[in-house]
């Protein structure tokens, strides 16, 4: 569990760098995005890379690293805008937008780490694919409850199911760190 820790830290550090270079070119104009631009980001992601992992010939010289480092970023993203709600402007510093950032992601690796307890490491064994294929199911939930206004009868909420797709990509991030 040590280890996974340490490599969970290497993966948001990695994330959080591209985050914050990204808030100081661009400032914080994301916080206008709605929850479902958001989920829609995601997704595009995700299928991009269920797609690399499918085709022989890829077109763009992209790889799914960058891919899944963008789905841990826009989902932190909409953590963040559903506590914060959506801004008619952009109205956070970059240093601000870090802070959440951080919070979000601390958050979100208690929640790996308690769940990682309860189920013995099972992500080890779990393929890079599968996780893709979990990410999605987990957007397309998402895309139902928003459908359904953020109500839900028994399920958990947006930010549980965004928090899983967090901790699967940087599982897959793991994962393909180690390939190399």
């Amino acid at each position: 569990m040590h280890q996974t820790s340490q490599q969970y830290d290497t993966v948001i550090h990695t994330c959080r760098e591209l985050f914050l270079k990204k808030a100081q070119d661009y400032g914080t104009a994301w916080r206008i995005l709605r929850l479902p631009s958001l989920t829609d980001q995601v997704f595009i992601k995700a299928q991009r890379i269920r797609s690399l992992q499918q085709n022989e010939v890829r077109k763009v010289d992209e790889g799914e690293q960058s891919e899944f480092i963008g789905i841990i970023n826009y989902s932190i993203m909409a953590l963040i805008q559903l506590k914060k709600g959506v801004a008619e402007q952009p109205d956070l510093t970059a240093e601000e937008a870090i802070a959440l950032y951080d919070e979000e992601a601390a958050v979100t690796k208690k929640l790996m780490e308690d769940k990682n307890h309860d189920y013995g490491e099972a992500w080890r064994d779990i393929r890079v694919s599968s996780l893709t294929d979990l990410i999605l199911q987990k957007l397309l939930r998402i895309k139902q409850i928003e459908d359904n206004q953020g109500e839900t009868l028994v399920s958990e909420g947006i930010d549980a199911n965004y928090q899983d797709i967090v901790n699967y990509a940087v599982f897959a991030m793991i994962h393909l760190s180690e390939k190399e």
